[in-house]
């Protein structure tokens, strides 16, 4: 078996703590009906559309949180930042990318954007500083799961897709990936993803 020479880390939900449990304790402070999160910013058709114009930069947070507000009925006062407040770091995910790192594996990230003001999903994890690329879909007006900035990813990491892995939580991006030439791990449970990891990159990670 060839082994892989380059990972693409999403973000959210793989060097964190996974979103739904996050979002679910949003709704009970808030005394919002179990799903009515997801249901009106990520299934509702115009929800949708608005976080997809976040992810690209066209609008910002502070546009999303205020529409989001509306249409959820709370407040818009740092809304992202409410919804994710629970979200924490998983370290035993960025353990296992030092480590390969370490090992010669070049590591990059790509992750869809939640916007920076007033909430900064990505603030104390000194992506620059511990990564050898680092694209933020609204910095490039494109998101995942479109084709073009995962070759963005690869560009920016210098190697072509068959050299790579993609790691995400969401699983629907992993077959575009795939049709790239990607090797795809769906990011559920941290140690089954740093096993398969160790697998694919043919280093110990741990």
């Amino acid at each position: 078996m060839s082994h892989r020479t380059g990972l693409i880390l999403d973000f959210g939900g793989v060097l964190t703590t996974p979103l739904l449990p996050a979002v679910l304790a949003f709704e009970r402070r808030e005394g919002l009906a179990e799903g009515a999160c997801i249901t009106a910013l990520y299934l509702d058709e115009e929800g949708t559309r608005r976080t997809h114009d976040l992810e690209r930069g066209a609008i910002t947070q502070e546009e999303w949180n205020a529409a989001a507000a509306r249409s959820l009925g709370v407040a818009p006062d740092n809304l992202m930042g409410r919804i994710f407040a629970d979200l924490r770091p998983e370290t035993a995910l960025i353990d296992a990318a030092a480590a390969a790192r370490r090992a010669g594996v070049r590591v990059g990230i790509l992750s869809n954007s939640v916007g920076f003001a007033p909430w900064d999903l990505y603030e104390g994890y000194d992506l620059e500083g511990s990564y050898d690329a680092v694209v933020i879909s609204e910095h490039h007006g494109m998101r995942k799961p479109e084709p073009a900035i995962f070759e963005l990813a690869l560009k920016e990491l210098g190697l072509p897709a068959e050299a790579c892995v993609f790691v995400d939580d969401t699983e629907q991006y992993l077959a575009p990936a795939a049709e790239l030439g990607l090797a795809g791990v769906h990011a559920k449970d941290p140690e089954e993803t740093i096993a398969q990891l160790e697998v694919l990159l043919g280093v110990a990670l741990r």
